[in-house]
């Protein structure tokens, strides 16, 4: 499971270096490492809900969720990914964060569209979570998660915002010069 975890982030960094196939691989590899803990776990069912394997579904979950969300751009369900729900459930709530990184990179290299683009998707996740009512006091650490959330995406917007507003000085200021150089 420590592997799974490992690997888990490692596919994560290799979303954010644009390297998605090389991500999906790694996520197959998890996924297999998972099959064998499932043959493992018939003997020794204590170990399928240990610490340790609740982790690493986490990650896994975080891992996969965000390739499919910059890949193409959709949700995918916790059937889908093979996990439990409450480690998919946590894992989507870290996604926020990745999806924050994704959005300055993408403001620093000057698309801001992309950026916003980003921003709802953690909007959407955000509003999501939120609507799952008791599941604050039946997932542990997911009310802390969420509230981290919130400040991430609140941050992420006033970041969008700085970019546009910034955007809509220049290019009105860049107006006025051209405006005042025919004047002349």
């Amino acid at each position: 499971m420590r592997s799974a975890t490992r690997q888990s982030k490692m596919a994560i960094l290799m979303v954010h270096q644009r390297r998605l196939e090389k991500a999906g691989n790694m996520l197959k590899d998890v996924s297999n490492l998972f099959s064998e803990l499932s043959e493992f776990a018939n003997d020794y069912s204590e170990l399928t809900y240990s610490g340790i394997v609740d982790a690493a579904y986490q990650e896994y979950s975080e891992a996969y969720l965000f390739l499919k969300l910059v890949d193409e751009n959709r949700f995918v369900s916790f059937e889908e990914i093979g996990a439990p729900m409450s480690s998919y459930v946590l894992g989507l709530a870290d996604v926020i964060g990745e999806l924050r990184r994704k959005a300055l990179d993408s403001l620093r290299e000057g698309d801001v569209s992309t950026a916003e683009k980003f921003l709802y998707l953690m909007d959407q996740i955000y509003i999501e979570l939120n609507g799952m009512g008791d599941a604050y006091f039946l997932l542990h650490g997911l009310r802390r998660k969420c509230d981290i959330a919130r400040r991430i995406i609140e941050a992420t917007r006033g970041d969008v915002t700085a970019e546009v507003s910034k955007r809509s000085l220049e290019s009105t200021i860049e107006k006025l010069s051209t405006k005042l150089g025919e004047g002349t």
